[in-house]
C-alpha cells in the first residue's frame, strides 16, 4: 500500500528529472481508471469506448510532458483531467472525419475503442463551448474539465485546482449555465 506521500514525492522527482514514471503509474493508475469509469458512464449505450484504453492514452500524454513543475496530486489529477479532454476530442475528431469519409489521420486508441458519431459530435461541440469559455474565464474551463471530463468531485477539485469547495461550486453552476446556453 502505497504512503500518501509517494505520489507527491514521485511527481517532485519528475519535475527534476528523474524517470520515475515507472513507480508513479501504479500509484495512480486506479485513480485514473475510476475518473475514466465515471467519465465514460453517462454516455449512449451504444458507447464503447473503455476506460483502460482512455487511461492509458491519458497517462501517454502526462508521461511525454517536460518542463512541468509538478507540486502535488491534486495537480497531477487536474492535469491528467485535461489530458482526457484532449485524448476524447481527438477522437472524436477522428470520428467525425471517418463518418465524413476523411481521411484525417487516425488516433490509435484501441480497437474496441468507438465513438457513436452522436456522442463524436457532442464532444466537439462542448469543447468548442469550452475553448470560448476558456478565452474568458480560465478557471471556469478549468472546473469544467475536472468535474466533467474527469468526473471529479467538489472536493477533489478544490484540491486539484487550489480553491476553496464554495468557490468550485459557484464556478460550476456559471459555466454549467454559460455551456447551457452556449450548447443551445
Amino acid at each position: 500500500m502505497p504512503e500518501p506521500g509517494d505520489v507527491t514525492r514521485l511527481l517532485q522527482e519528475l519535475g527534476r528529472g528523474s524517470r520515475a514514471v515507472d513507480e508513479l503509474l501504479p500509484l495512480v493508475y486506479d485513480e485514473l481508471r475510476y475518473l475514466a469509469r465515471s467519465r465514460l458512464r453517462g454516455e449512449a449505450a451504444n458507447h464503447t469506448l473503455q476506460p483502460t484504453a482512455l487511461v492509458h492514452e491519458v497517462y501517454l500524454k502526462l508521461s511525454r510532458l517536460e518542463r512541468i513543475e509538478w507540486k502535488n496530486r491534486a495537480q497531477f489529477f487536474a492535469i491528467a483531467a485535461r489530458a482526457m479532454r484532449r485524448v476524447l476530442v481527438d477522437h472524436a475528431v477522428s470520428r467525425r472525419a471517418a463518418k465524413r469519409g476523411g481521411r484525417q489521420p487516425h488516433v490509435a486508441l484501441d480497437d474496441n475503442l468507438i465513438i457513436a458519431a452522436e456522442d463524436a459530435e457532442r464532444v466537439l461541440e462542448l469543447n468548442g463551448a469550452l475553448s470560448r469559455l476558456e478565452a474568458a474565464q480560465p478557471r471556469l474551463a478549468r472546473v469544467v474539465e475536472c468535474r466533467y471530463f474527469a468526473g471529479m468531485s467538489i472536493d477533489e477539485t478544490a484540491a486539484a485546482l487550489e480553491i476553496s469547495s464554495a468557490t468550485v461550486k459557484r464556478d460550476w453552476l456559471v459555466a454549467r449555465a454559460w455551456l447551457n446556453r452556449e450548447l443551445r
